[in-house]
């Protein structure tokens, strides 16, 4: 192959063979390094894209630093000599030696000279596998050349071999060029001028390298990082709808009750929702309270498993029935059944809990049942109890089953705690239900529900909570 240099430039000079093995040794090391990364990526979950995006990033890198590796091989030992075989020698599969898209760096970079003086073409032993052409087949003039570039990217080669030719611009740009089988390579194609004594262009001489694996790397990248984009922005949409609709369904209240003052015998109540340490972990938990027409007080919080829109959209279905049952005031027992039953028809099942109560201030009676849910504490004269719970599964969890209900009499300045699971089950193991009993001389103490609230958010209101919780508090009137 002639050189591309003209008669007047200096001769290069081999680079320091030590600094380039030094160099060698940096670049495998580093590429080790990012190999264990990328086996700590492997994709074992096909519908995570996060997951898919980091194996695609280590791919990419691993990719780049294989060439790296085989560019500073090729400076430290130089131009290879040309093997002596025949132009025709296939291997045993009847393909050319050494197949550019999956060999070493070498294989897949050739040269080229266009003269223009003599028309001669003269391509390296590595073009010609590059374009899965043949020696016998003859190398491409620049006439032919376009006749294998993909359409949309003959105009970029046409501009840059005139710039080359007339202006004496070097070439750099990236081509794809149509194979005999019907594959397709990306070539990085890199040339200038060759000039003669008079300063005339006399040839052009080029250097296509075969980029297509790093340029799949790259895609493939760039589709994870696309697909992990959109999942984000999909969830964030979901979390937004799910937040909205939470906090529509929810009591518009916040702390105490607007309820006529009580007297004696009547309920001050009050209720809070503490987050979980995750913001995002919009779950299906509820509190509720409301004067019924005839005259008592409905009470009730609950839970569903999942989160998101789906445990959102769930808890609104769920809220809404209760609401519905109450006003036509439905007992406890025979609420949770047609809650069950509501659950099973439903297009898209749930597990829940739920404790659904009324008080009734004429009789001091309160009317209960419980859905696999904690049961209410009863604090009086400085001491907590929880209630004995009626016979009650989880919402969703069996069909035609029957739940209990069961009552209490509740005396002037009794206090009455109902609240989710999630409330006294921190992921630390801290404060759990003794906590709450343990708050009994405080509530003795407190003159409203809502100091009650305070109490229990001030107990239970730190970090460390994986689900958001309810507390809801109601205190006899004196």
């Amino acid at each position: 192959m002639p050189s591309h240099l003209s008669a007047d430039r200096p001769t290069p000079q081999q680079p320091e063979r030590s600094a380039v093995d030094a160099l060698i040794s940096r670049a495998r090391r580093l590429r080790g390094d990012v190999a264990a990364v990328r086996q700590g990526t492997s994709v074992l979950d096909e519908d995570d894209p996060r997951l898919r995006w980091r194996h695609a990033l280590c791919e990419l890198a691993v990719n780049q630093l294989d060439d790296l590796g085989a560019q500073l091989g090729q400076l430290r030992d130089g131009v290879p000599a040309q093997p002596d075989r025949g132009a025709g020698e296939r291997q045993a599969d009847g393909s050319p030696h050494g197949g550019a898209d999956g060999g070493s760096l070498l294989s897949r970079a050739g040269c080229a000279e266009w003269n223009l003086l003599t028309d001669e073409v003269s391509w390296s032993e590595e073009l010609y596998e590059i374009f899965g052409r043949t020696p016998e087949a003859g190398a491409l003039s620049l006439d032919e050349l376009p006749s294998v570039v993909l359409a949309e990217d003959q105009p970029l080669l046409t501009s840059m071999v005139t710039g080359c030719l007339v202006d004496g611009r070097p070439m750099d740009g990236e081509i794809r060029v149509l194979l005999p089988d019907g594959g397709m390579r990306t070539l990085h194609v890199m040339g200038e001028p060759v000039l003669d004594a008079d300063g005339c262009t006399a040839s052009m001489w080029a250097v296509l390298r075969d980029v297509s694996r790093l340029r799949r790397s790259q895609h493939r990248v760039e589709r994870t990082r696309a697909s992990l984009g959109s999942q984000e922005r999909r969830v964030r949409a979901e979390h937004r709808a799910a937040a909205e609709l939470h906090e529509a369904v929810l009591p518009a209240w916040h702390g105490a009750l607007p309820l006529p003052p009580p007297g004696p015998g009547g309920l001050d109540v009050a209720a809070h929702q503490l987050p979980a340490d995750a913001p995002d972990l919009i779950g299906g938990a509820w509190y509720d309270a409301l004067r019924t027409p005839d005259g008592r007080t409905l009470l009730t919080v609950g839970d569903l498993t999942g989160h998101g829109i789906a445990a959102a959209s769930s808890m609104a279905m769920l809220l809404g029935a209760l609401r519905g049952m109450a006003m036509a005031g439905v007992e406890p027992g025979a609420v949770l059944n047609h809650l069950n039953q509501l659950i099973e028809c439903s297009a898209r099942p749930v597990l829940g809990s739920a404790l659904y109560c009324f008080f009734d201030p004429a009789t001091g009676l309160l009317t209960w049942a419980q859905a696999g849910h904690p049961p209410p504490l009863l604090f009086r004269d400085g001491v907590g109890r929880p209630l004995p719970a009626p016979d009650g599964v989880l919402l969703g969890a069996a069909s035609g089953v029957a739940y209990e209900q069961d009552q209490e009499a509740l005396l002037p300045g009794d206090v009455l705690v109902l609240h989710t699971d999630g409330l006294t089950c921190r992921g630390d193991g801290a404060r759990g239900p003794e906590g709450l009993l343990g708050l009994a001389p405080r509530f003795a103490r407190a003159g409203t529900a809502q100091e009650c609230v305070r109490a229990v958010v001030e107990e239970f209101g730190a970090s460390g909570r994986p689900d958001a919780a309810c507390v809801l508090v109601a205190r006899v009137g004196t």
